[in-house]
C-alpha cells in the first residue's frame, strides 16, 4: 500500500532546492486571501482536464532521479487517472473511495479505501487541490501563498496525521492551471510532477470513462 500511496501523491517549473526560502515565508493572510480564493475558483472552472505528466523522484541523500511520463485525466465528479507510458505502461485510477491499478494484459486490481484513514486523507487532499475547493484546503493544511492569480505559488503543510504521516510539505506552482506539484516526504524523498498540454473537453469519451469502471 505504501508504494501505491507514493505513486498517487507523486504535476513546468524549476526544481525547488529549499522551499522554505520562498513560499513558506508567506503565510496566507488578509493581503493574499482574495488572490488565494480566486486561484482556487479558477482551478475549479473545468469539470474535465487532460494533459501530459512527467514525474521525477529523488531519494533522500542521493542525486539519482527516477523518471516516468504519461497522460493524466482529472474529472471533478469521478476522480483522476495517471496513465504511465514510460518506462513501463501502467494505469492508476483514483476514484472517490477506491483505487484501480492495471497493466496491459493483466486483470485490474481494485483496492477499497474503506477503513484506511491514510488513503482517505490523501484522496480528499488530492480532490481539494485539483478541484480548487479552498475550504477543504484551509481545513486540512496550513496555507502559504505568494504571487497573483496570473502566476502563483502555493505551499501546504498538512494539519492532520493521515496526510502528515506521508508528506512533510507540498509546493504547487501554476497560473490558469496547476503546472507543477512537489512533494517533500517525511522519509526525505522528494517527488515532483510536471503537468503540461492541458486541454478541457466538455466530456470524456467512452475509452476515458472506462478507466473509472470497477471490474
Amino acid at each position: 500500500m505504501k508504494k501505491i500511496l507514493l505513486f498517487i501523491f507523486l504535476t513546468t517549473g524549476l526544481w525547488a532546492q529549499n522551499p522554505q526560502e520562498d513560499v513558506f515565508h508567506h503565510p496566507l493572510g488578509s493581503k493574499t486571501m482574495d488572490a488565494f480564493h480566486a486561484t482556487c475558483s479558477r482551478l475549479a472552472e473545468h469539470p474535465f482536464i487532460k494533459g501530459n505528466f512527467e514525474q521525477e523522484k529523488k531519494a533522500g541523500g542521493s542525486n539519482r532521479l527516477l523518471k516516468s511520463s504519461g497522460n493524466f485525466i482529472i474529472a471533478a465528479e469521478l476522480g483522476m487517472v495517471w496513465d504511465t507510458v514510460k518506462p513501463f505502461p501502467s494505469t492508476m485510477t483514483l476514484g472517490k473511495d477506491y483505487l484501480i491499478q492495471s497493466r496491459p494484459g493483466r486483470q485490474k486490481n481494485v483496492i477499497s479505501a474503506q477503513g484506511n484513514e491514510t488513503f482517505i486523507g490523501i484522496a480528499q487532499a488530492l480532490s481539494a487541490v485539483f478541484s480548487g475547493h479552498s475550504q477543504k484546503l484551509l481545513d486540512n493544511f496550513e496555507i502559504f501563498y505568494s504571487g497573483a492569480v496570473s502566476s502563483w505559488e502555493l505551499g501546504l503543510s498538512p494539519r492532520n496525521g493521515a496526510v502528515g504521516s506521508f508528506a512533510e510539505m507540498i509546493v504547487m506552482k501554476g497560473d490558469t492551471a496547476i503546472r507543477s506539484i512537489q512533494i517533500f516526504e517525511q522519509s526525505g524523498d522528494t517527488i515532483q510532477y510536471f503537468l503540461s498540454n492541458h486541454s478541457y473537453p466538455a466530456e470524456l469519451n467512452a475509452h476515458e470513462k472506462s478507466f473509472f469502471l470497477l471490474p
